[in-house]
């Protein structure tokens, strides 16, 4: 059989990212490996997109007189309604499997029911919180370094979900998102989407990360690459920590745990980069 051609395959790969991973209008034609694992590929891409939106409406209000913090809860927002909450949902239900203490097989029943439990409703407003207090103050600092902060955060957040969906690591479940996506990627694409993806972000550091208004300072253009590259690797960092604690606890990766790690990834980028 004449396998398919090679943008054809990149097309499907880009729709299905975009057909799961947000609520953009892109209709998903295929659902078998290959396609997941373009999908998984371009999911930076996805991230890219939705961190562009989000910046777009946070300047939008700065330029019509809001403040900081207001312009930070819309960063913060646009994501998560872009998204229809996805992420969010599957943080919560991972935080409830993991502080039920109870073995995989009930761990997972939990994370299936739609109630949201105490630790999921616990580590939601933490997360929120820490995510627009970060945001607020970038955007206090510039909005440059605001709108920086939101789209490497949207991207480093997606460039998890790359990692994750890696070769060898296991699907908790044989059904769902999860076990569609994961182990579809093999590990040196993984390693080559990662180190294309921090040397973008470390390049826009240097353009966009180096002026702080509050405190009147310029930083160096080498700064603004380390800050941002950093932020970047502790986020992949933080959510293989989160993964690999998942899969012992689990057996593997869900659905909800890709989520979990989306957040995670993402707040830990929009933490480094407020640390001055």
């Amino acid at each position: 059989m004449t396998p398919p051609p090679l943008h054809g395959l990149r097309l499907h790969g880009l729709r299905f990212a975009f057909g799961t991973l947000s609520v953009l209008p892109v209709k998903v034609s295929r659902w078998d490996r290959e396609a997941a694992r373009g999908g998984m590929l371009c999911a930076p891409l996805v991230g890219v997109v939705l961190g562009c939106g989000a910046a777009l409406v946070a300047l939008l209000l700065l330029f019509l007189g809001a403040g900081p913090l207001l312009a930070a809860v819309a960063a913060a927002a646009v994501p998560a309604a872009l998204t229809r909450g996805l992420h969010l949902d599957g943080l919560a239900d991972t935080a409830d499997g993991l502080g039920s203490g109870k073995p995989a097989e009930d761990a997972l029943r939990i994370m299936k029911q739609s109630d949201i439990g105490p630790f999921g409703v616990i580590t939601l407003v933490l997360v929120l919180f820490a995510q627009v207090a970060a945001l607020s103050q970038l955007y206090g600092d510039s909005w440059a370094r605001g709108a920086l902060a939101t789209v490497v955060s949207a991207v480093a957040a997606r460039l998890a979900l790359t990692l994750a969906a890696r070769a060898g690591v296991p699907a908790a479940r044989p059904e769902g998102l999860g076990a569609a996506v994961a182990g579809v990627v093999p590990v040196r694409s993984a390693v080559a989407v990662a180190l294309a993806v921090t040397g973008v972000a470390a390049a826009a550091g240097a353009l966009l990360g180096t002026y702080d208004v509050t405190n009147g300072v310029t930083y160096g253009t080498t700064n603004g690459i380390a800050r941002t590259a950093l932020a970047v690797l502790a986020a992949l960092a933080t959510a293989e920590l989160l993964l690999r604690h998942c899969t012992r606890r689990f057996g593997g990766a869900t659905g909800d745990v890709f989520g979990g790690l989306a957040e995670t990834a993402a707040t830990t980028a929009l933490v480094v980069l407020s640390l001055g």
